[in-house]
């Protein structure tokens, strides 16, 4: 895939015409991983980019390739960058990472002070982060402002991170503090020497926190439903 041929760039008011498929694709992509995410509206789609806090991608002729936005929580304090989705005929091909890149940088001209967060599911989205600066937290390390959790709402696992007390959930907390943070030439090499050990863990944390809802799903039906050096220790409540 030839990602010369695409344009990334901060979303326009032109972009809205996009709202709809691009919600569409995050609920597709959502429901082929198993996995949830806090779903949105194609009108919180545009009310982002009305804000100019989006960013798209785009081929030269017009066509949708992937999108991400921002979002805010405790006056400012806190900024997450949310919602990344690529069409899947472009993913792994770099602009996923491209994508990330420019909202990050986004993130930090319009909120310099601002902690910059991320919950994610899968590994690549982990070594993106890490690229970028963004190092492994626990959930406490996040805001804690109701309205951030109460989009998890519409997450399938919403119950799992109930159950949990809002400690831990299936999404790994990666967290970017301009005040106190590694250089990302330090949390990219952590990230490449440790990622057997961050993958296991994964794996582990999914079976762990599954596990008591598989139970509950058995007995109601009768059969089985379907900081740096320190770190391992602290990340995963379970």
């Amino acid at each position: 895939m030839d990602n010369q041929q695409i344009i990334i760039r901060v979303a326009t008011p032109d972009d809205k015409a996009y709202s709809k498929i691009i919600t569409d694709e995050m609920e597709s992509s959502a429901a082929a991983r198993g996995t949830g995410i806090a779903k949105r509206s194609p009108e919180y789609i545009e009310q982002k980019i009305d804000e100019g806090k989006a960013v798209i991608a785009l081929t030269k002729e017009g066509k949708w390739v992937g999108f991400c936005y921002i979002e805010t929580w405790s006056h400012g304090d806190y900024v997450a960058n949310s919602g990344l989705i690529v069409v899947p005929e472009y993913r792994k091909s770099g602009v996923a990472k491209s994508i990330k890149q420019k909202i990050f940088n986004l993130s930090r001209q319009k909120y310099p002070e601002a902690k910059i967060f991320g919950l994610t599911t899968g590994l690549a989205v982990m070594k993106i982060n890490s690229d970028l600066g963004y190092e492994p937290v626990t959930y406490s390390e996040l805001t804690q402002d109701e309205s951030f959790w109460a989009g998890c709402k519409s997450c399938v696992n919403y119950e799992i991170l109930m159950s949990k007390d809002r400690k831990n959930c299936m999404c790994t907390a990666m967290l970017y503090d301009p005040k106190d943070h590694y250089e990302p030439e330090e949390t990219k090499e952590f990230f490449k020497e440790n990622v057997k050990g961050f993958e296991r863990l994964l794996r582990f944390k999914q079976w762990k926190l599954l596990r008591p809802f598989m139970k509950k799903d058995k007995n109601k039906n009768g059969n089985s439903g379907s900081r740096l050096k320190s770190i391992f220790h602290h990340l995963f409540h379970l």
